[in-house]
């Protein structure tokens, strides 16, 4: 196997996080269970295969590896993937990879599927894609993946198998979808992208942005510019349900262990051992 990118690891409930993100570096995360993708501002060799990824938005540390990613795909011939991204986006991308398509001259195919607040797209007969409103300094949105079931309706669970089965023949409808908030990723985003999404608080796997965590950054600057701080956790940390909270997207002007200082300083459990700083 091919290490041309940093891709860190963690396993919970059934399912693999993969990925990494640093500000203004990269960002890349994928779940191989769920077949998709978040932002490709890298793009390690073996997660190529990965036929769906989502774009919270374009800066160069989300979205530069995308045409590499496309190139790679073509030239192991392999299906166009779809890529969703905000629809206010489009079609400055779309110049961008035709751009890099005469430069390369070749061809960059994928399959465009814009996107905006309040969209609602299944995915599959399980799972149901949800876009989110955040706030940065360029259009963006977060991604909220929902898992779909049929339960028997209350009415009907006293009866026995023959009698559901005859239910079912006559047309009857015996089942109610129930959908259980599964993974929430926040792309970059002011901590009002939260508070607006609060469905993202109950989510099993939450993927979230700590950019800043020293003392004495301006609160007002860094939600400014689209960003969260340690603190913006700490007054929140009663509304998070999470089985896992993933932090990333630090700052470059922390190294590891001055993060993990200073998030530590601030939330020395950690959020009950449910946070993992992606570092």
């Amino acid at each position: 196997m091919i290490e041309n990118a940093p891709v860190r690891k963690h396993q919970h409930g059934g399912y693999t996080i993969e990925g990494y993100s640093r500000a203004a570096v990269q960002t890349y995360w994928r779940i191989p269970e769920l077949k998709l993708g978040f932002d490709l501002g890298g793009q390690p060799w073996d997660f190529m295969g990965t036929p769906r990824w989502m774009i919270s938005h374009t800066h160069l540390d989300h979205i530069a590896a995308l045409p590499v990613y496309l190139a790679r795909r073509r030239m192991m011939k392999m299906e166009p993937p779809e890529i969703y991204l905000p629809d206010k986006s489009i079609d400055q991308v779309d110049k961008m990879l035709n751009g890099f398509s005469r430069l390369d001259r070749g061809r960059l195919p994928c399959r465009f599927i814009g996107v905006q607040p309040g969209d609602e797209i299944e995915l599959s007969k399980e799972l149901v894609l949800e876009v989110g409103k955040t706030f940065h300094t360029i259009p963006s949105v977060c991604f909220l993946i929902w898992e779909r079931r049929n339960k028997l309706k209350d009415e009907y669970k006293d009866l026995s198998g023959d009698q559901i089965r005859d239910l079912k023949s006559n047309g009857a409808e015996i089942t109610r979808e129930i959908r259980v908030p599964l993974l929430a990723y926040m792309g970059d985003t002011s901590p009002r992208g939260l508070d607006e999404n609060p469905n993202a608080y109950k989510a099993k796997i939450l993927i979230s942005e700590m950019t800043f965590a020293a003392p004495g950054h301006r609160p007002e600057l860094i939600h400014k510019n689209g960003h969260m701080h340690v603190d913006d956790y700490v007054k929140r940390a009663d509304r998070f349900e999470n089985e896992l909270i993933i932090c990333g997207h630090f700052s470059t002007r922390y190294n590891r262990k001055q993060a993990e200082y200073h998030v530590r300083n601030r939330l020395p459990d950690l959020m009950g051992g449910r946070m993992k700083l992606w570092l």
